[in-house]
């Protein structure tokens, strides 16, 4: 008979956690029109990965078309992104490209385009308020 160790017990508890593990091919999933303002923005669609709507926190995969441009908002909360892909120019002609982590602090307004098209990894805490 095998004697269980305190390395097996803390194995097995650890197992059971990691069923709650979520493994996401960021290039392999499935993405919806992209109407986090309300009506749908053209060129873009997302694909949530752990993002809550009811209190707008979370994290979404980006995908902008060449030629899409983002609602022009103000931050709430903190947002950040990672461009997997292509490149961004946010409206004072900024370009975020490949590699790039952006970060917008609360109260920070802007609103991006892109040329080629980008695959952001975008992590937002509290929803943007679109500028009118």
């Amino acid at each position: 008979m095998l004697k269980t160790t305190g390395f097996s017990q803390t194995f097995k508890k650890i197992s059971y956690i990691m069923k709650k593990r979520k493994i996401t091919d960021i290039h392999g999933v499935d993405f919806l029109p992209f109407d986090r303002y309300g009506p749908v923005v053209p060129k873009m669609s997302w694909h949530k990965i752990s993002f809550d709507e009811k209190i707008n926190f979370g994290s979404f995969i980006l995908k902008m078309d060449p030629g899409a441009r983002s609602t022009p908002h103000t931050h709430i909360g903190f947002e950040e992104f990672l461009v997997i892909e292509g490149e961004l120019i946010d409206a004072d002609n900024t370009v975020f490209k490949k590699g790039d982590f952006v970060t917008f602090e609360p109260g920070s307004k802007h609103s991006s385009y892109t040329e080629k098209g980008a695959l952001l990894i975008v992590f937002q805490r509290g929803i943007n308020k679109p500028i009118k």
